[in-house]
């Protein structure tokens, strides 16, 4: 069904990674494989998923985007399927989702599009019946959610994936109307924050400031601080310097 004849869609692809974590339903894979083909999306990436990408009902669905979907990668947790990417919008329909800043989709799909570099940038998705787990939220640097209704804000997957990509190109094309120019650094990538929290960890818990009880929430607000602040690469770099020095002082005062 074409509802748009006189759509302004170029065909230019988007340079964003499309990702699902644990999709359970072939139905929803195969829409969301035919969404990909419909805004412009280069690549769908699977977490784990639950049921066969394969599946004859989800290459139904998929109708000709069944080669995005048969080409899509697979990982097996979200920290790896994020790896190569600068950065990365997640989506929230959970009321329980912590102290997370939420966000909508004009105010975090915008810098989504604000890439700097040629690094890959991500959206993901989760679980149909859960969604996200809150450490996984943590690991993007935006968290948005859609405004649906408060008594039951759930969406079904592909649905949720269709209202974003809507938005996400309609966020692009107002971009290039306005000949907008991007201002914001890129941000250090989820893996590189990631790494450099791992080792504070470790040091914090040897000098005795955590404890093994308290070490997980503790780390999240940490997390949570360093997205807030928009940490760049060089200065997580330096950041987890200090850590190993610190570390190094520490083995070598002892020995």
């Amino acid at each position: 069904m074409n509802l748009n004849r006189e759509s302004t869609f170029d065909g230019s692809q988007l340079a964003i990674k499309v990702i699902l974590v644990e999709p359970a339903g072939p139905l929803n894979i195969g829409s969301v494989a035919r969404l990909c083909l419909n805004f412009g999306v280069e690549e769908l990436r699977l977490v784990s998923p639950r049921c066969d990408p394969n599946d004859p009902e989800a290459l139904r669905m998929a109708v000709r985007g069944s080669t995005l979907l048969k080409e899509a990668t697979r990982f097996s947790c979200l920290l790896d399927a994020i790896a190569d990417c600068k950065r990365v919008v997640a989506t929230c329909g959970r009321i329980d989702h912590g102290e997370i800043p939420l966000q909508s989709p004009e105010q975090a799909l915008p810098w989504l599009l604000d890439n700097q570099s040629e690094d890959p940038v991500a959206l993901v998705f989760g679980r149909e019946d859960r969604g996200l787990t809150n450490q996984e939220l943590g690991l993007a640097q935006r968290v948005i959610s859609l405004q649906s209704n408060p008594n039951y804000p759930s969406l079904n997957l592909s649905h949720a994936v269709a209202v974003v990509l809507y938005e996400l190109r309609r966020c692009q094309q107002s971009s290039s109307s306005s000949n907008a120019q991007g201002q914001e650094a890129d941000p250090a990538s989820p893996r590189q924050l990631n790494d450099c929290l791992s080792d504070a960890q470790k040091l914090l818990l040897e000098v005795g400031f955590l404890l093994n009880h308290t070490a997980e929430p503790r780390m999240t607000k940490m997390r949570s601080l360093l997205q807030r602040a928009a940490v760049r690469p060089e200065e997580v770099a330096m950041l987890r310097g200090m850590v190993r020095q610190l570390q190094w002082a520490i083995h070598s005062r002892d020995s």
